[in-house]
């Protein structure tokens, strides 16, 4: 199976709900499947790994690789990587990124990357996620919300993927607000406006479990092989 790199239309719209939920669809069907979180930054924590995220992402997946290949930087502070690095006076690597990728796609039949905030968030200076995402040769999953604006920020990353050669494989709506879009009108304007493939429609939860369900209506390992 290929991989693929998970993004965002934003910061806070469900990528690691789904990533998570996808990761766990796969492990139970009996697919060896790795997961990584190159960047993450927020409060620092104890456990396994730094990031809660990152975290989450092995539990889900099952999988036992260490935290240098599944979360290369954690910053303990919540602002991009670049800012975070510059703040902090650390240098980043991005070879060292692309080679922790390598392995990891070296040990699994599938790695699902999540990325970090939005496919604009800044690495460094003059590096943002969509850099990444060409450099890892990944087609990508876009996450969108359901707030007010996500049609605007939809269709402008998916213009920026375009602009960088990048495959964007399908559209995830995950309904987080509400009080925003209804899902099957954002939907309906979203194919209208760009033809984007909605390959599934989460409803507002509040748990994994539930989300990895919810995939399983769409018959999600069918739809992946298509991808």
């Amino acid at each position: 199976m290929k991989s693929f790199f998970v993004t965002g239309t934003d910061t806070g719209v469900g990528k690691t709900v789904f990533t998570c939920a996808l990761a766990h669809l796969l492990s139970s069907s009996g697919i060896d499947v790795g997961v990584m979180k190159p960047f993450a930054t927020g409060i620092s924590r104890k456990g396994l790994f730094q990031s809660e995220d990152a975290e989450l992402l092995v539990k889900h997946s099952q999988a036992s690789d260490p935290q240098n290949l599944v979360n290369p930087y954690f910053f303990p502070i919540p602002v991009s990587p670049y800012m975070a690095a510059k703040k902090l006076g650390k240098t980043i690597d991005i070879d060292m990124v692309l080679s922790s990728f390598e392995k990891l796609q070296s040990l699994h039949d599938i790695v699902l990357v999540e990325g970090i905030g939005g496919i604009m968030t800044p690495i460094l200076r003059d590096y943002f996620v969509a850099d990444l995402i060409k450099d890892l040769n990944l087609d990508a999953i876009l996450v969108s919300g359901t707030k007010i604006g996500s049609v605007n920020h939809t269709l402008l990353t998916l213009d920026l993927c375009k602009k960088y050669g990048i495959r964007t494989a399908g559209l995830v709506i995950n309904s987080v607000d509400l009080n925003g879009y209804d899902v099957d009108d954002l939907e309906s304007d979203l194919i209208a406006l760009s033809g984007i493939n909605i390959i599934c429609k989460i409803p507002h939860i509040s748990d994994i479990e539930t989300a990895s369900k919810s995939l399983q209506q769409y018959d999600f390992l069918s739809v992946l092989a298509k991808l």
